[in-house]
């Protein structure tokens, strides 16, 4: 599925049934403010935004899936791929806990099963595009690595994608951080059909990250994730990180009961 994480996922999702397993790595995200405006139609029922100081961002990622596995079987042709997705941020409360999630505006991979999968499962807003990514990291003579990553998608005839550059040292993340706030919401959250909502849980370890030093999305923002993001994903990004990733595990979707 899209991305989310958890460090210290509930003791009943370690023992909830796996649904996917796999390894998310060279995750490259682009993160950009937004009018709140913009994102409460979209909020699944009971949600509410989540915003770090004050700003509402929405956030273009890129990633890797690797060794993936649905149920415990690996399905040929649908292990390794990519996956883009544009998502904003959401927590929700659950009791005494404060639950804090994404939601996903458009997700991209190149397979019509892992698409046709995840909307029949999840509901989740997946397209299947034709996708490739390019990883280049090159060592410099001051004895650090410059590391290139981009992830494109061919739509209507032309290819466009995100390309991210960083040049420090990936390090764990900082407590209160921006990066943290990005990469440590650990739940999912899925308007359905009727009107109601699920979450589900991810579990991974923190990543380590590095600021991106450049950074830019290249698309028709307005066709692909519809006008009112448009000026938003025109601007240049408040930050962008790039994270090593590690392996995952998506737990299976409750419905929310409210």
């Amino acid at each position: 599925m899209g991305m989310t994480s958890a460090s210290h996922p509930a003791d009943s999702a370690r023992t909830a049934r796996r649904f996917l397993t796999a390894e998310w790595r060279d995750l490259a995200l682009i993160n950009f403010e937004i009018a709140p405006r913009v994102l409460e139609p979209l909020l699944p029922a009971g949600t509410e935004l989540d915003a770090w100081r004050g700003t509402m961002y929405v956030s273009v990622v890129g990633f890797r899936f690797v060794s993936t596995r649905v149920l415990g079987l690996r399905i040929p042709g649908h292990v390794d791929f990519e996956e883009v997705n544009l998502r904003f941020y959401v927590r929700r409360r659950a009791g005494a806990e404060w639950r804090r999630g994404v939601v996903f505006v458009r997700e991209l991979v190149p397979r019509r099963a892992i698409a046709w999968g995840a909307r029949w499962r999840y509901n989740e807003p997946y397209r299947a595009l034709p996708m490739r990514h390019t990883i280049e990291r090159v060592e410099r003579p001051d004895g650090g690595t410059t590391t290139d990553v981009g992830y494109k998608w061919r739509r209507a005839g032309s290819w466009e994608g995100l390309f991210l550059r960083a040049t420090g040292a990936l390090a764990p993340l900082v407590p209160g951080s921006e990066a943290e706030f990005i990469t440590e919401h650990y739940w999912g959250y899925t308007r359905q059909r009727d009107g109601s909502s699920i979450e589900y849980q991810v579990e991974h370890p923190s990543w380590r990250v590095c600021d991106a030093a450049e950074a830019r999305l290249t698309c028709d923002a307005a066709a692909l994730y519809g006008a009112a993001f448009a000026e938003a994903l025109a601007a240049p990004p408040r930050s962008a990180f790039l994270a090593d990733g590690s392996a995952v595990t998506v737990f299976p979707p409750r419905r929310i009961v409210r």
